[in-house]
């Protein structure tokens, strides 16, 4: 998705910085004092050539030089510059304080936008292109807002003050600038615009070429595992030749740019240069004013041969800023209703799925209007506060999208999921999260301490609290066994852990926060037998007391629930107890009979 005008097409480099600056109030507040900060600083360069043509033409008197002059309008040029450089320094330094601090801000509007977006849409964009978003795009915009901005602003008004300077000393002399202008205008833009595309395009290369790379990090294990490494190396040469060759483009067009800036820079000179002898030869003008004139010519078209390298700064700005702008653009489809929204009562919840169907969007595919295969159809059930389900099926069948849309992790395409006999689209997230809790396959750790992770479930919690959470759980003996107890380090996604013991983790998470409806999706993953009788114990004093839906892999969990609700292919297909569904001999029976089958091997 793009940044675009109400045409459909891509917003311009103007629109852009609007809508950033929009998006960024400390710093439309803080560009007025810059600019002003950079009008002083330009107008005391206007000072020095001034000073210069009153010293030629009024210092050289008859019969020597007027020295009492001369010193005058030395130490007016002085103090200007002294202005000037005290004047650039205040700019920089307020500039770069408030850029970093607007910059800021975007970073963390759109970090959590990222956050607002449904685990669907997540599961669809490379986490990489994401991160670069919310990073290098928006160091992007910071380079460009402390240097190259701070040029564009200086040397743009630097050239407006020396043109307005040259046609108060002389109006032909300065129609030769304004002759010249054109060219120069029309070279900028014809760059500008194809700048514009190639650097839009070296930031979409560096997205891609970052989501890579942190793949290949993270796979690594995976990689060597399965002997991969030249076919992951071919990827990443081509994704990083894809990089170098789009920035040697863009790169090319800019230097080509510079020189041609150069070029330019020099005609503009030498005209002034040839025009302004003819007319000093015949006493239209004097000698003080066509030195002045060379020196006003100079910060005239100094701006010119820089222009290279701030436009390529400014588009490379641009383009980070549109790709920001593209994620702040995503509409989330799974939206809090906020301050408005309904609080879920706290006690043992009921739910229920009325005429519920889902479908997921095809590749490229906005969510709000799917039109992918039916993931659930028409599922109608009710569960009993306080009762223990269980959700069976084959892969495919549709168990996590019922676990999903339950806890809200994605919205209904046609019915309705309530809760506590509330809409949960109507349910304010904070209420929804504090109430519900999903426990998810694989135990994801952060990086940190055992005890920072569990405090994930409830911040405010004391470190007596979280033995307290431990020990109802029946797992203060493990945790007494780690060499640092709550301190223990976990390690990167919870390395330092295995996998059993990531999931103990996890539960203990999920104890601390204390919800009234909990989501289990059961792990496959095989463990120590040790490991194991603790999660089944840790499970059994969890769900004690609470409305648990576990998604089952293994249907000795379905047998000791209240009750099994079977999928297949999208449908609710059957539901009752464990006795009674082996009993009729349908999906459910089958499915058992192939689980026995399996486990007595």
């Amino acid at each position: 998705m793009t940044a675009a005008t109400d045409t459909g097409r891509p917003a311009g480099a103007a629109a852009t910085v609007r809508r950033g600056l929009g998006l960024s109030p400390e710093l439309r507040r803080g560009l007025p004092g810059t600019i002003l900060l950079a009008l002083v600083a330009t107008a005391g360069r206007v000072i020095v050539p001034i000073a210069v043509q009153q010293i030629i033409d009024g210092g050289f008197v008859e019969g020597g030089v007027d020295m009492g002059f001369v010193i005058r309008m030395t130490a007016i040029a002085l103090c200007a510059v002294a202005i000037t450089a005290g004047a650039t320094g205040a700019m920089h330094l307020r500039l770069a304080r408030v850029a970093e601090t607007a910059l800021s801000g975007l970073r963390i509007r759109a970090f959590r936008h990222i956050h607002d977006l449904s685990m669907l849409h997540q599961a669809s964009e490379q986490r990489g292109v994401l991160v670069a978003r919310v990073t290098s795009d928006v160091d992007q915009i910071s380079r460009f807002m402390q240097w190259a901005g701070l040029m564009l602003i200086v040397n743009g008004g630097q050239a407006l003050l020396a043109l307005v300077v040259m046609m108060v000393y002389s109006l032909p002399l300065a129609a030769v600038v304004v002759v010249l202008v054109p060219i120069i205008v029309f070279t900028i833009r014809w760059f500008q615009t194809r700048l514009e595309v190639a650097f839009l395009t070296v930031r979409q290369k560096v997205g891609r070429m970052l989501a890579l790379l942190a793949e290949v990090v993270v796979g690594a294990p995976v990689i060597r595992a399965y002997g991969i490494e030249d076919r992951v190396r071919a990827r990443l040469a081509t994704v990083i030749e894809d990089h170098r060759s789009s920035a040697v483009r863009a790169g090319s067009l800019s230097a080509t740019f510079s020189g041609v800036g150069e070029l330019l820079s020099a005609l503009v000179v030498t005209a002034v240069l040839i025009v302004g002898t003819i007319m000093a030869v015949n006493g239209s003008t004097t000698v003080g004013t066509v030195v002045a004139f060379l020196f006003l010519v100079q910060l005239f078209v100094q701006p010119v041969q820089i222009m290279g390298e701030a436009v390529n700064e400014a588009q490379t700005a641009v383009a980070g800023w549109r790709r920001v702008l593209d994620v702040l653009d995503i509409p989330p489809d799974v939206a809090d209703p906020g301050p408005n929204g309904a609080d879920l009562p706290h006690h043992p919840l009921e739910a229920e799925f009325s005429e519920v169907s889902f479908r997921y969007p095809r590749p490229g595919e906005p969510a709000a209007t799917p039109s992918g295969a039916l993931a659930l159809q028409g599922v109608s059930v009710s569960i009993a506060a306080n009762t223990r389900v269980a959700v069976v099926g084959e892969t495919g069948s549709g168990k996590t999208t019922f676990a999903k849309l339950l806890t809200r992790l994605m919205d209904a395409s046609q019915g309705t999921v309530s809760i506590g006999g509330i809409d949960v689209r109507t349910v304010r997230f904070d209420s929804l999260r504090d109430r519900v809790v999903m426990v998810p396959q694989e135990g994801m750790l952060f990086a940190g301490s055992i005890a920072d992770n569990v405090r994930m479930g409830r911040p405010e919690a004391k470190d007596g609290e979280l033995q307290e959470a431990f020990e109802r759980l029946g797992l203060t003996s493990w945790l007494n066994e780690l060499a640092a107890g709550l301190d223990t380090p976990v390690g990167e996604r919870g390395s330092a852990l295995s996998v059993g013991e990531r999931q103990l983790v996890t539960l203990v998470r999920a104890a601390i926060a204390d919800p009234d409806l909990l989501v289990l999706d059961e792990a496959t993953s095989a463990v120590d037998p040790a490991t194991e009788v603790r999660i089944s114990g840790a499970l059994h004093r969890l769900t004690a007391g609470r409305t648990v839906v576990t998604i089952a892999h293994r249907l000795s969990t379905a047998e000791d629930a209240d009750r099994v609700l079977v999928f297949d292919q999208g449908r609710l297909v059957q539901d009752g107890s464990h006795r009674r569904l082996v009993a009729e001999e349908g999906a459910y029976a089958r499915l058992f009979e192939s689980w026995q089958r399996g486990t007595s091997h």
